[in-house]
């Protein structure tokens, strides 16, 4: 480790998640599959509304750990109060169901709209085309943000391997839905049915294999008419993701990578921090959850030999020793189990500065109830609320 990782992990540990918490508008919570996301993005929501802030927490994973962690028996697409912390709301995207309210605000008439809900193609695009969740996310938070609602969104971002696909779905929806496939089926020759070779070459791709499940003969001519209803609602898609964009970026809003102490984790979360810092989006810190604590102060000096040699010496004797022996034991792998932690953090984070670090220890159970939740906040919001971010 090089000095100046070293004295940037070392001021990076005296900070925590406390200024965010208090003065963001948009927390986001993003990270590999699996380390914590979701009850990291419960803490802080918690964390925000006990300090009199209005908050909602937005997650974006189907399962059903944050609704019974914050003791609630389900979330939808409509905030639900948490009846256990006043101020606090939660509440999970419902795909379907935001893309239909996207095309009712985008819509010339209702009529237009309802012809476009009761499309074929469009029941099958809102339900699984690639990039559509996380573009419904983006349409969500732009909802919460602009009804004013709320002091704080807290966002939960999807269970994926790329969790950053949040960032770069909408760009991706909207440039396919500007392109020449696109404009091949707004030209007036679909309809004459002159197009249909040129259909067939574009078979392997990310539309038609989408269309390969509507069944029918229809399937082009529902095509066209999807696509020429949606014409001129492309410009509105457009401008609503540039200005989420441009609010992740402001200085309302903060971006929290969690992690697990594992190597594959903590290396996406190097991505995700240099991801962010080049797109511009603001770094709030690094949880990095389920850590192995190190030894009390008071057994610093108990090296693994020194361990390893008493242990030893205490294993032919009574049921005392022998216990005595098996902690021994259980210490000396203690030891070299955080000290493979900490290596794993300090070549992820080499060169790469995350503002503030926090390791959450493992818990002595699953975190399921406020309760458990406020075991994490007490690592994530540990000192005094700030005023200014760190």
């Amino acid at each position: 480790m090089t000095r100046r990782t070293a004295d940037v992990l070392a001021a990076a540990r005296k900070h925590d998640l406390a200024a965010a918490v208090a003065t963001k508008h948009v927390i986001v919570c993003t990270g590999a599959g699996g380390v914590g996301k979701t009850t990291a993005a419960a803490a802080l929501a918690l964390a925000a509304a006990r300090q009199g802030r209005r908050t909602i927490v937005l997650t974006i994973d189907p399962a059903r750990r944050l609704a019974q962690s914050l003791g609630l028996r389900s979330l939808d697409n409509t905030p639900r109060p948490v009846k256990a912390v006043p101020g606090l709301d939660a509440m999970m995207l419902d795909m379907k169901r935001t893309f239909d309210e996207v095309i009712d605000r985008h819509a010339s008439d209702r009529r237009r709209a309802e012809a476009i809900k009761s499309n074929r193609f469009y029941r099958q695009l809102s339900n699984s085309l690639a990039g559509t969740q996380e573009y419904m996310a983006m349409e969500k938070l732009y909802d919460l943000h602009a009804g004013g609602a709320y002091d704080c969104i807290v966002i939960d971002t999807p269970p994926t391997r790329n969790a950053l696909d949040f960032l770069d779905a909408p760009k991706r929806l909207t440039d396919f839905l500007e392109g020449r496939f696109l404009k091949m089926f707004l030209s007036p020759g679909l309809a004459a049915g002159r197009t249909v070779g040129r259909v067939a070459a574009f078979g392997t791709g990310i539309f038609m294999k989408a269309a390969s499940r509507i069944t029918g003969a229809g399937v082009l001519g529902d095509l066209a008419e999807f696509f020429q209803s949606m014409e001129g609602m492309y410009e509105g898609f457009k401008n609503r993701a540039q200005s989420v964009y441009r609010l992740l970026q402001s200085h309302d809003s903060a971006f929290v990578v969690v992690a697990s102490p594992e190597t594959p984790a903590l290396r996406e979360a190097r991505y995700f921090l240099q991801r962010l810092a080049q797109d511009g989006m603001p770094t709030a810190g690094l949880v990095v959850n389920r850590t192995t604590p190190p030894a009390p102060e008071a057994l610093a000096h108990l090296t693994r030999p020194r361990a390893e040699a008493a242990a030893r010496r205490l294993a032919d004797g009574g049921p005392e020793h022998r216990a005595a022996a098996a902690l021994l034991e259980l210490h000396a792998d203690r030891v070299d189990v955080h000290r493979r932690e900490q290596r794993a953090v300090i070549a992820a984070l080499h060169n790469v500065n995350p503002r503030a670090l926090i390791e959450v220890p493992l818990m002595g159970s699953d975190v399921h109830d406020i309760a458990g939740l406020d075991a994490i906040e007490a690592y994530l919001v540990a000192s005094e609320p700030s005023r200014s971010a760190p």
